[in-house]
């Protein structure tokens, strides 16, 4: 008889407190735990109270986390400019947003990255959900190009800016995460709040960014972008087709969905579906914030659900024990 997966190694959930909360503790106890995301601002309270208050709060908030069964890695958005969840008001580092880091020279942007990165990890945070490496194709996209979010439109531009955060991510022992795979920067919609179809402004330069730079970075975040001509209607993150492509050029990458509770996925199906397309499709860790919609107490019904699942279907069950043996090497 096979031992029990310990399915809750798979997911990376969202908190909304400033301590870790005693459901979190419950679900690590019970089904272990591979990850939380932290938050500054609570989309559903609409402040700034959430997870990070000051640098002493949150380096005490990450050892709580790491003192929970199965040591759980602690993930954070810290892209620079807009999408910086340690902000300069609150006395963490300063980080200009990604178009700013694309136009200085290669030694500004060391001497930019190692106070950040150095904070990070002194905080206890293990790894950033960055960089971004979607290409700066439309400038008006509303999730990318508006927010600054693309280092350039130049592919070569986005290799070397990538090339100074693993320089510096490896001098530090910060793990990163490309993203948002297979590129996102042509998006006429945020998949924030719309299903994102990116089918017709997808490029070969933008797939093959992810393709040259995945083996490099130990993880990569797949988009909830929908390309028809891989599978239909279906985001990227949930695809089969997808996962298969992105493992051609890294085979051992950890992948992330993006947030499940984003409307790019709601509008098509619920979390706990979600979550079950995205194990079987071939992802590893499956991403719950837990702040676009608080779901905080399913999360154990949601685990439950996928270990019932693994029990019925012995691929299913094969997909979840990759999945973690991919995570508990990240972690190690």
């Amino acid at each position: 008889m096979s031992a029990p997966i310990p399915i809750g190694e798979l997911f990376l959930l969202g908190f909304r407190t400033p301590h870790v909360p005693p459901w979190l503790r419950d679900f690590a106890r019970d089904y272990g735990l591979g990850g939380v995301i932290l938050f500054d601002y609570d989309c559903t309270d609409r402040k700034y109270e959430r997870n990070i208050f000051d640098p002493a709060q949150v380096k005490s908030l990450c050892a709580e986390i790491h003192a929970l069964p199965t040591r759980p890695l602690i993930f954070i958005d810290q892209e620079g400019g807009k999408v910086r969840r340690l902000k300069e008001e609150r006395g963490f580092a300063p980080l200009p947003s990604a178009r700013q880091f694309g136009r200085l020279t290669a030694q500004e942007r060391l001497d930019a990255l190692r106070p950040a990165f150095t904070e990070l990890r002194d905080l206890g945070i293990d790894a950033d959900l960055a960089p971004v490496v979607d290409l700066d194709i439309n400038p008006d996209s509303p999730d990318i190009g508006s927010a600054q979010r693309s280092f350039s439109a130049d592919p070569r531009v986005v290799e070397d800016c990538v090339g100074a955060l693993v320089e510096v991510a490896r001098a530090t022992g910060l793990k990163l995460c490309l993203k948002h795979f297979p590129g996102t920067g042509g998006a006429k919609v945020n998949p924030h709040d719309h299903v994102m179809d990116i089918s017709d402004c997808l490029t070969d330069a933008q797939v093959n960014i992810f393709e040259t730079l995945a083996p490099r970075v130990p993880m990569v975040l797949f988009s909830h972008g929908v390309v028809n001509q891989w599978e239909q209607d279906t985001p990227c993150c949930l695809s089969s087709v997808a996962v298969r492509k992105l493992r051609r050029s890294a085979p051992g990458a950890v992948i992330l969905t993006d947030d499940l509770q984003m409307q790019g996925v709601q509008k098509l199906m619920t979390t706990g579906d979600a979550a079950l397309c995205a194990l079987r499709a071939g992802a590893d860790f499956i991403l719950i914030g837990n702040n676009m919609k608080d779901e905080q107490k399913e999360s154990a019904r949601y685990a439950q659900n996928l270990l019932d699942a693994c029990a019925k279907d012995a691929s299913l069950a094969d997909n979840a024990r990759a999945a973690i043996e991919r995570i508990r090497r990240l972690k190690a």
